[in-house]
């Protein structure tokens, strides 16, 4: 099976602060392969599948000459051919999200479409990344739930506590607390995900506490491997 030992995956919770745990690791010199960035971008790539599958309410048309220089920008490296005619159109991700986060169906539909993409690109750049002999980090928020990442064998989980989370998600998603706390229960519980992780980087409480456990943590990972 293939495996990267040069990778340590970082995953979470909606709300964990695993994209203040990776600024934190990319000021520190550290290449950061981000499938959420990947996700956004093959989304908007499948914008016309999307269509079919949901409904064109859900796409968004681009001016042409923009959308072409925002794909370059955003995912040259790919060398795909269809980016350009993709990005015409863009997936409106906040009306998707309502309906995908509301119905476990639509959620399944959605993720059957995407998630071979974006695991296929993941690979590609580990692969590239994996060749330079460095540590790096590849950061997957459902790392648990989706099973797909076998190839990738340490794992740090950012944490802090579900009622955190819950008041995190309210504050950034203008969300209430009901609808922050079934987004939040999505996805793996995450005192699940503390006790399957190699590492843990706490993040119950402040900035200044967390660049103490991003320390901590490389620390421990050069013990460690």
């Amino acid at each position: 099976m293939l495996k990267f030992k040069h990778a340590v995956v970082i995953t979470g919770s909606i709300g964990s602060g695993k994209s203040a745990v990776c600024e934190l690791l990319r000021d520190r010199g550290f290449e950061i392969i981000d499938a959420d960035k990947i996700s956004h971008c093959v989304l908007d790539r499948c914008a016309a599948q999307v269509a079919e599958i949901f409904g064109a309410q859900y796409i968004v048309q681009k001016d042409a000459q923009a959308a072409n220089s925002a794909s370059h920008a955003e995912f040259d490296a790919s060398g795909d051919e269809e980016i350009s005619a993709a990005h015409r159109a863009s997936v409106d991700r906040k009306k998707l999200g309502e309906l995908v986060f509301k119905d476990p169906a639509e959620l399944a539909r959605l993720e059957a479409l995407l998630h071979p993409k974006i695991t296929a690109e993941i690979l590609s750049q580990a692969q590239a990344l994996e060749a330079k002999g460095r540590l790096y980090f590849v950061d997957i928020p459902l790392f648990f739930e989706g099973k797909r990442y076998e190839f990738f064998d340490k794992v740090a989980v950012v944490y802090a506590p579900k009622d955190t989370l819950i008041s995190r998600v309210m504050k950034r998603n203008g969300l209430d607390h009901a609808a922050a706390k079934h987004r939040v229960e999505l996805q793996t519980n995450i005192e699940q995900k503390r006790a399957m992780a190699d590492f843990v980087i706490d993040n119950r409480s402040d900035l200044a506490a967390l660049k103490t456990a991003v320390e901590r943590f490389l620390k421990e990972l050069e013990d460690k491997i």
